[in-house]
C-alpha cells in the first residue's frame, strides 16, 4: 500500500532508519537499498512517498522509497542503466594485489613450520576453522545491518582476525560488501593481519636453533 511519512531516524554508517507515517502506528523500517534513486542521501525531515510491506511477522517495512514529489525514473532509461557492464574498479583490483602477496607469504610461513615440526600441523585446521567462523561472523552481522538487528560488536571482528580468522574476513568483507567502505575499520583490519603475521614469524624464528 503507498503511504507517504517523514524520515525520523538514519543510521548512516549502517544504512537503514526509520519512517514515521500518520497512518501506521509503528515507525516502518527502511534500508538504504530500498530507495528507487540510487545515489540519495537520506536525511532526518525528508518527506518520503513509499510502499508498506509486512515479511515474516515483523514490523512494517518501506520499499520503492522515493523523496515526496519525485518522478520516477523513466523505464526505458532505467533499462539502459541496466544494460551497461559494470565495470570492475581499478582500485578493487589493486587492493588484492597485496593481499595475494601476503596470502602466499603466510601459507609458506606456515608450510615451513609445519615441515620444520615448530608448528603442529592440528593448528592449521584451527586457523582453517578460525577463517571460517570469522566468514559466518561477518555474514551474519551483514544481516543483521540490513535487518535492523543487534550487531556484532567490531572490536570482536578485529580480534577474530587477530587470532588467525584474517583470511576469512577478507572474503566476507569482498563477498558481502561489509565494512569495505568504513576506512578506519581497515585500517585496523590491515594492523591486525600484519600483527598476526609478524606473531606467527616471531614463532618460527625463536624457535629456530641459533646457527
Amino acid at each position: 500500500m503507498k503511504r507517504q511519512g517523514t524520515l525520523v531516524r538514519w543510521e548512516k554508517d549502517r544504512g537503514f532508519g526509520f519512517i514515521r507515517c500518520p497512518d501506521i502506528s509503528a515507525d516502518v523500517f527502511v534500508h538504504l537499498r530500498d530507495f528507487s534513486e540510487r545515489g540519495t542521501s537520506p536525511q532526518v525531515g525528508m518527506r518520503l512517498d513509499f510502499e508498506e510491506i509486512h515479511v515474516g511477522g515483523k514490523g512494517p517495512r518501506a520499499v520503492a522509497v522515493r523523496a515526496a514529489g519525485a518522478q520516477q525514473q523513466r523505464p526505458q532509461r532505467r533499462q539502459q542503466q541496466q544494460q551497461q557492464p559494470q565495470r570492475r574498479s581499478p582500485r578493487s583490483a589493486s587492493s588484492s594485489l597485496p593481499m595475494a602477496l601476503l596470502l602466499v607469504g603466510y601459507a609458506a610461513l606456515l608450510g615451513y613450520g609445519v615441515w620444520t615440526g615448530r608448528i603442529p600441523p592440528i593448528a592449521l585446521g584451527v586457523l582453517l576453522l578460525l577463517s571460517l567462523l570469522t566468514f559466518f561472523v561477518y555474514g551474519f552481522d551483514k544481516n543483521a545491518a540490513q535487518a535492523g538487528r543487534w550487531r556484532t560488536a567490531e572490536n570482536t571482528l578485529h580480534l577474530l582476525s587477530l587470532a588467525g580468522g584474517w583470511p576469512g574476513a577478507w572474503i566476507a568483507q569482498r563477498l558481502f560488501r561489509h565494512k569495505v567502505s568504513k576506512t578506519n575499520f581497515m585500517a585496523i583490519y590491515w594492523a591486525t593481519v600484519l600483527a598476526h603475521m609478524a606473531a606467527v614469524g616471531a614463532w618460527v624464528g625463536k624457535l629456530v636453533p641459533a646457527l
